[in-house]
């Protein structure tokens, strides 16, 4: 992540102030920078332990030859920055990478067994060991961590000490030192035992620790704590209770991700000059006005025509929320899929463009009145799409689509213009069911009672989970998106089996709402899995319609039935019907929604009623 070392020098090469000497520790692949090990989360480098840092530092870290400037309009403008940056590359001959600083501080020696922060074992420079023993050091298993998304150390000195003085909250007041031994009798908390030197404390272990009030108990609430900001960041008044959490559990670090299709206009790159400029275009009305200011701008050599930028200004504000006064970030997004919807029905032909035009959407050839006997009409052919997905903010303990926008950690600690990002190139596939046969099966009452429920049970997961009762999100589920987002994922699975692809290097992309109903199933890594080409080959009629019948008939039977298609309540909090591993669950990064509010019966019926199933007629056939 970070580079080797160079000869240490006064000063740089042309006499100014030296540049940092930061040893290198690892790397990371740049998607992982975004998905996985992106800011504020821990990672594990061999027997070390990191938290990635903030952006603060990032401009001039960043190289901008390896950390290039990328760009999507519509996506920036909905996350109100300029542009984004892809994070910077980890090989051999990268002169910089992403930042990290270690964290947890405290760690043990397993031959001394003392328990103290790293700095106190006088490890010598470079080097994670212990001074005098000069074995590996051991990080703490052990944080601690708030909804709010404030990381810290365990407090081990009020743990050990709770008997005794409940009320301090200062390590060290008693004079002695922490130990950490394990007793070896079993793998559980109860073998793992604290003790302090002071004699006035009895050795504990940390069985209980992890318990929703154990540190509540203590008096201990967050102080507001963010070390990947680095020591200099004064911490926020928070007052919020503490967990403690496993260092590599995934509840200490979750990303919230939002991504956007590269569409017409904008497709094709012609406007990324302007791209810092937009905000200030929108407040002219008149193409005079426009004029005057890009001549100032650009000193009369601006690199986009007026009349092309005039067209972009007219598309970005069609993109505006229909009457809402101060639209909110939901409303906003809503808008930006609404549009990826009309485009993706009309089509971009690529005879009609340039090859710098990155999409090309095409109405497959063969006859699509099969089609409709299954209820599906307007399959295109996305035969080249690029997507740009942006690392917005992170949370912890709490799932990101069930969080409000307050419980959102930035990347930095003051505000950025830009965000980091990734894009992916690919191919996909569209289809729209039809609406008319879709109302009618919606309106069922079986329909709506099935999606009813799972509807209730995340609405209560997202009340439960969120702090500020009036400010909860309604759940998304109805009865076209539950629909629409399980017949994704056993085309998905469909796919993986006949056209040669990984199910993790597929993704979907839902379109339900009143007025939208399509689902896009397309290539969604930046690895080879992802150009192995043949998706789109999928979207032809007659292997679309052999595609759906298939995997209907797959979904009709699971290895967990009849426990699966007869379960009242599954997955994470109820939020599933008949849907398990074993039939319609897909890897995590090809679901928009974490696996959540799917139900096979939609697509096929019950035993008990046959015709709660979209495609029941299929199965009649």
């Amino acid at each position: 992540m970070t580079p080797p070392p160079a000869r240490r020098r006064r000063t740089g090469a042309t006499g100014s102030a030296p540049a940092h000497n930061l040893p290198r520790r690892g790397a990371v692949r740049r998607a992982q920078a975004i998905t996985t090990y992106g800011i504020g989360s821990l990672i594990a480098v061999d027997a070390e332990s990191f938290v990635v840092s903030g952006l603060d530092e990032a401009d001039q870290s960043w190289s901008v030859h390896e950390a290039p400037r990328i760009y999507e309009r519509r996506l920036a403008r909905l996350l109100d920055i300029d542009y984004f940056r892809l994070p910077p590359a980890s090989d051999d001959n990268s002169r910089d990478g992403l930042r990290v600083r270690r964290f947890p501080l405290m760690h043990s020696c397993p031959e001394c067994n003392e328990l103290q922060r790293h700095r106190d074992f006088n490890p010598p420079t470079g080097r994670s060991v212990c001074g005098a023993c000069e074995v590996d050091l051991v990080p703490s298993r052990f944080v601690v961590a708030c909804e709010a998304g404030h990381l810290g150390e365990f407090p081990y000195w009020q743990w050990v000490h709770r008997s005794t003085d409940r009320g301090a909250s200062t390590t060290g007041q008693c004079g002695g030192k922490l130990r950490l031994r394990t007793s070896g009798r079993t793998a559980s908390l109860r073998s793992i035992l604290i003790s302090c030197t002071c004699g006035k404390a009895p050795e504990v272990s940390m069985e209980g620790s992890f318990r929703r009030n154990a540190l509540k108990d203590l008096g201990l609430k967050c102080f507001g704590p963010r070390p990947w900001l680095g020591t200099s960041a004064p911490a926020q008044e928070c007052g919020l209770p503490l967990r403690t959490l496993q260092r590599g559990s995934s509840a200490v670090w979750q990303p919230v991700m939002k991504s956007a299709l590269s569409i017409p206009p904008w497709s094709d790159g012609r406007a990324d000059p302007l791209a810092e400029h937009w905000d200030t275009l929108r407040e002219y009305d008149r193409r005079e006005h426009v004029e005057i200011y890009l001549q100032g701008v650009f000193k009369g050599k601006c690199p986009v025509p007026l009349d092309e930028v005039m067209e972009l200004l007219d598309a970005e504000r069609e993109e505006d929320p229909d009457g809402k006064a101060g639209p909110t970030f939901d409303h906003r997004y809503l808008a930006l899929r609404n549009k990826e919807y009309e485009r993706l029905r009309s089509g971009n032909d690529e005879g009609e463009h340039s090859h710098e035009e990155q999409f090309v959407c095409e109405t497959p050839l063969g006859d699509q009145s099969m089609l409709g006997l299954l209820g599906v009409t307007g399959p295109m052919l996305v035969k080249k799409l690029r997507e740009v997905r942006a690392l917005k903010a992170f949370t912890r303990l709490a799932d990101p689509d069930s969080t409000t926008e307050s419980k959102e950690m930035p990347l930095s600690g003051s505000p950025l213009r830009w965000l980091p990002a990734m894009e992916v190139r690919g191919e996909g596939v569209f289809l729209r069911l039809d609406e008319d046969r879709l109302s009618t099966w919606e309106k069922a009452t079986a329909v709506a009672a099935r999606v009813e429920r799972m509807r209730t049970a995340h609405q209560r997961v997202l009340e439960q989970r969120a702090g500020d009762p009036s400010r909860v999100v309604p759940s998304p589920a109805t009865p076209r998106m539950v629909l629409l987002h399980t017949l994704a994922h056993v085309l998905i699975n469909e796919w993986s089996l006949d056209a040669g692809y990984p199910a993790a290097s597929l993704r979907e992309r839902l379109y339900a709402a009143d007025d939208m109903a399509g689902v896009l199933i397309y290539t969604a890594t930046s690895d080879s899995a992802g150009s192995l080409g043949g998706l789109v080959a999928q979207g032809e009629p007659d292997r679309l319609d052999r595609a759906i019948r298939s995997a209907v008939h797959r979904a009709e039977w699971c290895s967990s039935d009849p426990l699966c298609v007869e379960s009242e309540a599954s997955g994470t909090g109820g939020t599933n019907l008949a849907a398990c591993h074993a039939c319609v669950m897909l890897p995590e990064t090809s679901c928009e929604h974490n696996n959540i509010l799917l139900d096979r019966a939609l697509l096929v019926g019950t035993p008990e009623d046959p015709h709660v199933g979209f495609f029941a007629n299929v199965l009649e056939q």
